[in-house]
C-alpha cells in the first residue's frame, strides 16, 4: 500500500478502488435489477436499460417476490435455512473457542500434536466422508433431520474455526491470565470473563466465515436432506427452480436475491470487526 501511495496519487489510487468496488458490485446490481423487473422486459431487454429511464415504476413489480415466497417454497426454504445455519454456526464457534483457549494457553499431554492433527483435518477433502457418515446417519436415523446437518456442519467447520481463533487466543498477553490466576479465578471464569471478551473481534470474523459458509452451502444439505424437501434450505430449493423453471430468470434473481439478503446483512453488521480479527490471527500466535 505505501509503494501504491508513492506511485499514484492519492485521488488516483481512490478512482481505482472505487471503480474496482463498482465492477465487484455489479452482478448483484444486475440481480437485484432483474428480480423487480416484468417477464416480458426480463426477456427482451437487459437489466442496464431500466437507467434510461429510472423512474418510470410502471417497469417494477413485486410479483415475482410474492410468487417465488408464497408459491414456490422459498418462505418455508428460508426458515429452514434459519434453523440450520444458526446453531450450525453458534455449536462449532463455542466448542473452537474452548478447544481454542485449552490449546493456547492450557498444558496437557499432547497439546501440540493433537493440535496439529486438528489442523491437518483442513486438508481432508469433504467428499471423501460422505458415504461413511451418511451410513452412520441412516443407521442412527439421522438423515433428513436438523440434528444430523447440525453435527454435519459442526464437524465439518470445527478445524477452520479451531485454528483462527487459537492464533487470535494464542496472542493474547500472557500477564492478563497470571493476574486472573493471582485474583483466584478459576478456569472457566478466566475464560468467559477474559478470554471471551478480549476475542470479539476474532469470534465476529469466524461467525461471518461459518454462517455464509452454511447459508450457502449445498453440497453438504444436498448429501443429508436431498430426499427430504420438509428440511430441505433455500440452496436447494433454489436449485430446484433452476431445473423446474429455468426459463424464468426474474423469479429465479429473486429467489437467489432472497438467499443473499441475510448474509449480505450479516456481514454488513459485523464488517467493522472482521478485518481486525482477521488481521490480529494472522500476526499473532
Amino acid at each position: 500500500m505505501k509503494l501504491l501511495k508513492r506511485i499514484f496519487p492519492r485521488t488516483t489510487l481512490h478512482a481505482v478502488i472505487i471503480g474496482i468496488a463498482l465492477i465487484w458490485m455489479l452482478p448483484t446490481v444486475g440481480l437485484l435489477v432483474t428480480s423487480f423487473r416484468l417477464p416480458q422486459d426480463v426477456a427482451h431487454t437487459g437489466w442496464w436499460t431500466v437507467f434510461s429511464h429510472p423512474f418510470n415504476f410502471t417497469q417494477y413489480t413485486l410479483q415475482n417476490y410474492e410468487t417465488v415466497i408464497t408459491k414456490n417454497g422459498m418462505g418455508r426454504a428460508f426458515i429452514n435455512s434459519l434453523i440450520i445455519t444458526v446453531p450450525a454456526t453458534f455449536f462449532p464457534v463455542l466448542l473452537a473457542a474452548f478447544a481454542a483457549y485449552a490449546f493456547a494457553w492450557m498444558k496437557f499431554p499432547g497439546r501440540k500434536t493433537l493440535f496439529m492433527v486438528v489442523v491437518a483435518l483442513l486438508v481432508i477433502p469433504l467428499q471423501m466422508t460422505f458415504i461413511p457418515i451418511l451410513r452412520i446417519f441412516n443407521w442412527l436415523h439421522l438423515s433428513g433431520t436438523f440434528p444430523g446437518i447440525w453435527l454435519a456442519h459442526t464437524s465439518y467447520g470445527l478445524p477452520l474455526t479451531v485454528y483462527l481463533l487459537h492464533n487470535f487466543i494464542a496472542g493474547l498477553p500472557r500477564d492478563l491470565f497470571d493476574s486472573a490466576a493471582i485474583d483466584g479465578a478459576s478456569t472457566m471464569q478466566t475464560f468467559f470473563r477474559l478470554v471471551i471478551p478480549l476475542s470479539v473481534p476474532a469470534i465476529a470474523s469466524v461467525v461471518i466465515f461459518q454462517f455464509i459458509w452454511v447459508w450457502n452451502d449445498l453440497l453438504v444439505a444436498l448429501i443429508y436432506l436431498g430426499g427430504f424437501r420438509s428440511v430441505a434450505p433455500l440452496t436447494l430449493q433454489v436449485a430446484s427452480l433452476v431445473g423446474s423453471r429455468g426459463q424464468d430468470w426474474e423469479l429465479l434473481t429473486a429467489a437467489a436475491f432472497v438467499s443473499m439478503a441475510l448474509p449480505l446483512f450479516i456481514f454488513f453488521s459485523l464488517q467493522r470487526y472482521f478485518v481486525r480479527g482477521i488481521l490480529a490471527g494472522s500476526v499473532k500466535g
